[in-house]
């Protein structure tokens, strides 16, 4: 060894320096969130089809339930801003396509699914869960004829609920106009899509919260009305929330939703069924040219009735 160089050597008795980790321990948050971030990532948008089971509606508003096949569960939640959104209500039973995004529950090391949108896994579901309803429905009465009420028989004003555009409110219009000439009101709404429901109870309760002699007059009766479509495109008259508003409103209601063929749930409360919107204007007026000769008729009738006592007392009078 050269004199420049050296060798360091510490004490005898001093332990060596500890072997370096490179498997460090992770504390149960770090995995957890890490699994949650990892989730998310990869599975941010997923669509699933499954059928709906043990559904709570909660008091906050949320909707909690399970999707499941014959082989698997999974969690779901739907956060309240999303209910009112969804194209179907969530329902035991009833199998759905979902959109959303997988999550995890660190608290409860669980994952589920956060739902954005749901609809019906084809017409057969939504029927199923028509006939579910209608039942429910029926079983509380809202169904029996006594609780309709009649159709008056010369209204005064009419008031006209569905699209203002389109052919289904000229028809109404056209039809009232050359029957019954009388004053129409026509509240605007959409008639297809997530809103329509709540646009339609909307026109239902503002119509029945008019008063009589106010700026705008208070109909004497309402007609709900649009076109014929699919059973989808019918659906948002199948709502829970909008059949108990047609059964509690206090003017009677015509329903005129589709075409001959087509039923919605608000048929079955509303006072009266149209076939068709035109069949709707028809049901709501009387014929004013009908009007006019039925009293000419009876003026007629009286004119003879009087002549005809008249005449006997003549012959009465002649006699005596």
């Amino acid at each position: 060894m050269s004199d420049d160089s050296y060798v360091f050597e510490g004490p005898a008795d001093e332990p060596p320096p500890p072997a370096r980790d490179n498997n460090p321990p992770q504390t149960v948050s770090e995995l957890s969130f890490a699994l949650k971030r990892t989730l998310e990532d990869r599975f941010g948008h997923v669509r699933l089809r499954g059928e709906i089971s043990k559904v709570n509606h909660h008091a906050s508003g949320h909707v909690y339930l399970t999707l499941k096949d014959d082989k698997a569960a999974i969690d779901g939640v739907i956060w309240k801003g999303s209910v009112r959104g969804l194209g179907v209500r969530p329902e035991s039973g009833l199998e759905v396509i979902v959109t959303g995004k997988i999550t995890s529950y660190p608290a409860r090391s669980s994952y589920q699914i956060v739902i954005e949108t749901m609809e019906a896994a084809g017409a057969g579901a939504l029927l199923a869960q028509l006939e579910r309803l209608k039942a429910k429905l029926a079983g509380e009465g809202l169904f029996e004829p006594g609780r309709k009420q009649p159709i008056p028989t010369f209204p005064a004003v009419v008031g006209v609920i569905t699209s203002p555009t389109g052919a289904v409110i000229r028809d109404i219009l056209h039809r009232i106009a050359e029957r019954w000439p009388c004053r129409v009101i026509v509240w605007p709404v959409v008639v297809q899509g997530d809103a329509a429901c709540g646009q339609v109870s909307n026109a239902i309760r503002g119509f029945d919260a008019l008063t009589a002699g106010g700026a705008i007059p208070r109909p004497d009766i309402l007609i709900v009305a649009r076109g014929g479509g699919s059973v989808e495109d019918l659906w948002c008259f199948n709502d829970e929330g909008l059949a108990r508003t047609v059964a509690a409103a206090s003017i009677p209601i015509i329903s005129a939703v589709g075409h001959e063929t087509d039923t919605t749930l608000i048929d079955f409360v509303s006072d009266r069924r149209a076939p068709t919107p035109t069949g709707a204007a028809e049901i709501a007026t009387p014929v004013l040219a009908d009007l006019r000769y039925a009293v000419a008729d009876l003026d007629r009738r009286l004119a003879r009735a009087g002549g005809r006592i008249l005449e006997d007392r003549r012959t009465r009078l002649r006699a005596a």
